[in-house]
């Protein structure tokens, strides 16, 4: 029974963090690709508000924190395991061989000696099972009345250590999304009329913007900006509109400020607009 539910709990991270990935992705292209589309239209209608300020999304704490309640249930899930779920499986196990080489193999002996009778009167005393009719007593009914497995499993001492490394580690993991959602309650991504400051504090000047990849915009929420600040070598900012909310905004007003390389994603033919029908009168 334990293994079963080991099983399961594994197969469980293992979707949990698809399914994540997926619902992460459907987001985005339901919010991400329609604010850049229509934001930028109603950004040519007026003037923005300097400074702008995005701020982390409580989307991505309430993920974040979703992802470390898990991680410390699965990592206690693991310890407890460790310390009381493989120990009482084994105990089962135990059960099952004493069952298998002492009562039934004293049955039988007591059968071939024709002192059957006096084994069940000793059996009873002792709190065995005794079985019925003359018949061998069946481990399936002497566990199932104790909501045991019919085929218990046993653990070895390496699979029991197992459980406490993946348990610390779970739990470690835990700690450290904890620290992720401390070290990014503060950060802000700041947009100015000539420039935008990262949340690491980076001032990237439009001025010095060479390139701008906005092709993982409509399934990520991600702008790549490559500047050369001061004239040095070039370095790369990452404008996230699915981590800071409004940074489309700062995307705007980096675009209508720039001169150089935008690289877009280009539709296939199949999924571009039909040409309108040409005029034959």
């Amino acid at each position: 029974m334990t293994g079963m539910f080991a099983a399961r709990r594994n197969l469980a991270i293992r979707a949990w963090f698809q399914q994540d990935f997926f619902i992460a992705i459907q987001r985005l292209r339901r919010c991400s690709g329609v604010a850049l589309k229509y934001g930028m239209s109603a950004a040519l209608d007026s003037s923005p508000q300097f400074p702008i300020l995005c701020r982390v999304t409580p989307w991505y704490f309430r993920r974040m924190s979703i992802m470390a309640a898990l991680m410390a249930a699965f990592g206690l899930y693991f310890i407890y395991d460790g310390k009381f779920g493989y120990p009482a499986a084994n105990q089962i196990a135990d059960k099952k061989t004493w069952f298998d080489e002492v009562v039934l193999k004293t049955f039988d002996e007591a059968k071939v000696a024709g002192k059957l009778n006096l084994w069940i009167e000793n059996a009873s005393q002792q709190g065995w099972p005794t079985g019925r009719n003359g018949e061998p007593p069946r481990w399936v009914s002497y566990a199932a009345e104790r909501g045991w497995p019919e085929k218990p499993h046993r653990y070895t001492e390496k699979e029991i250590h197992e459980q406490f490394w993946w348990g610390g580690g779970t739990l470690l993991a835990a700690l450290f999304v904890v620290a992720l959602i401390l070290l990014n309650k503060n950060k802000v991504l700041r947009g100015e009329a000539d420039h935008f400051i990262t949340p690491e504090g980076r001032r990237v000047i439009f001025a010095e913007v060479f390139r701008v990849d906005k092709r993982p915009w409509d399934t990520k929420g991600l702008a790549y900006v490559w500047h050369r600040p001061d004239g040095a070598a070039e370095q790369r900012a990452i404008i996230d509109d699915l981590k800071y909310e409004g940074a489309v905004r700062v995307l705007e007003q980096l675009l209508a400020n720039f001169k150089g390389e935008l690289i877009e994603k280009v539709l296939p033919e199949e999924n571009a607009p039909a040409s309108a029908p040409a005029d034959l009168s």
